[in-house]
């Protein structure tokens, strides 16, 4: 369990990456375990996301202060647009924001995760993604990269990404682009890749890209979700058009999944940082990756167990 890189323990039968349920036909299924991700058409309401954009929206102009939301921001728009969603480029951590959270607790949405995770689930990551216009300075371009590289967790099977489009996604304002297949890899090295001044505060991405796995570009309608694997290699492009691409997300997980010590791991760098960031924002002497973890995540079926 101290070890960063990850061995796939196959279960009995022929998935490795789903449980025994109800709802995924085998076909599903063997998709997810070809790929590492499941695409599922119009499955979030137009009602429920007009309600995380009005809360999103409610946030960048300061009039809710979730604890322990983490605001991100394009500053050198801010003295163009002030507290506005057009500087904010991601809203992180909003388990304590009650409407936001909503999203973590959609029915139609732990259905599917519990075909993954089992019955006892775990919201730990949670993201609302605000791709701002960006032709230019490719500021919010995400490099290819890997989920488990952020998360001191295992075994990565037992987690797994819903990512719900708020809008259309397309080529043009920077969809998910994912390599499939790449979720039977091992963790890869990550860092932030020498493009000069264009680095965003954690948006590590792979130190070494093999150019010859095909890409392939996740083309979403609203409401479209998307359930994807930890290891599965995937990144998005820029904005090319004026408006934004909005986006809501949430790493689920096993409740009776683990935390691994990274010292000594590729993650263990991704460990300092966070805990400098951590350290500064709420001005403590230390704190523990664990303890980080703890303070976002949240139960939203079944038992707490191990994390």
């Amino acid at each position: 369990p101290t070890s960063a890189q990850v061995s796939v323990v196959p279960h009995s039968g022929r998935f490795c990456y789903t449980l025994d349920n109800d709802l995924l036909s085998t076909e599903q299924r063997q998709f997810y375990e070809d790929n590492g991700y499941l695409l599922i058409k119009n499955l979030v309401s137009d009602e429920d996301i007009e309600r995380f954009r009005k809360e999103f929206t409610r946030i960048c102009k300061r009039e809710v202060k979730p604890p322990g939301v983490m605001i991100m921001k394009d500053e050198s728009l801010k003295s163009q647009f002030g507290q506005s969603e057009k500087v904010v480029n991601k809203v992180q951590d909003f388990q304590e924001d009650e409407e936001l959270f909503r999203y973590c607790t959609l029915p139609e949405v732990l259905k599917y995760v519990e075909c993954f995770t089992g019955p006892n689930i775990m919201a730990m990551h949670t993201m609302l993604i605000n791709k701002l216009p960006d032709s230019d300075k490719q500021t919010f371009l995400h490099p290819m990269h890997q989920d488990l590289h952020y998360f001191p967790f295992r075994p990565a099977s037992r987690i797994v990404c819903a990512w719900t489009a708020m809008e259309r996604a397309d080529q043009n304002n920077g969809c998910l682009v994912v390599q499939p297949g790449t979720h039977k890899t091992t963790l890869k090295p990550h860092g932030y890749p020498e493009w000069e001044g264009k680095t965003n505060k954690l948006f590590h991405g792979l130190l070494e890209e093999d150019e010859k796995i095909p890409k392939v570009h996740l083309v979403m309608e609203k409401g479209d979700t998307v359930f994807f694997h930890p290891l599965l290699i995937h990144g998005s492009g820029i904005n090319r058009t004026s408006g934004f691409r909005k986006s809501i997300s949430c790493h689920f997980a096993s409740s009776e999944c683990h935390y691994i010590d990274v010292k000594n791991t590729t993650q263990e760098h991704l460990e300092k940082e966070l805990q400098e960031m951590v350290c500064k924002k709420y001005n403590a002497t230390s704190v523990e990756l664990k303890d980080i973890w703890n303070f976002r995540a949240r139960l939203v079926q079944g038992e707490r167990i191990n994390l």
